[in-house]
């Protein structure tokens, strides 16, 4: 009810981020898609070992790895998306975020800067560390 016919930002909430919100919607509204997620890369949580045989013939520390996209859990919403949510079981990565990719309505902003979970006690240790070290005010 609070909503209306307004486009709406959401978050998990369980993640810090330097993401401009500004930017953010106006992508969205340029695009005129239901949803725009913020695609984030993240840090690899372990590091990368390349064989040949048994021979480590590469390694990569963790922080230099290439993990690829994912939803850094930063939306732009239409209100015509809540017609999707068919009750307080339904997850939105599953059928309403699949519904509406088959349909070309999702869309990825891309974040490169920096951004953080926070899903466990480590993460919390690695971004208390980062804050301190005021690597959440770097942009990229």
């Amino acid at each position: 009810d609070e909503i209306g016919n307004n486009t709406f930002m959401l978050t998990y909430g369980d993640g810090l981020s330097n993401v401009d919100l500004k930017k953010l919607l106006n992508f969205h509204s340029k695009n005129k898609k239901l949803v725009t997620v913020t695609a984030v890369r993240p840090p690899a949580r372990f590091g990368y070992l390349k064989f040949k045989g048994e021979d480590v013939i590469d390694f990569k520390e963790k922080s230099k790895l290439d993990v690829g996209w994912i939803n850094g859990g930063f939306f732009v919403i239409e209100p015509k998306f809540l017609s999707l949510i068919k009750g307080d079981n339904t997850y939105l990565e599953q059928e309403p975020f699949r519904t509406i990719s088959t349909k070309k309505q999702l869309l990825a902003y891309k974040h490169n800067g920096f951004w953080q979970c926070m899903d466990t006690i480590r993460d919390k240790e690695i971004l208390e560390k980062k804050i301190r070290n005021k690597e959440h005010l770097e942009k990229k």
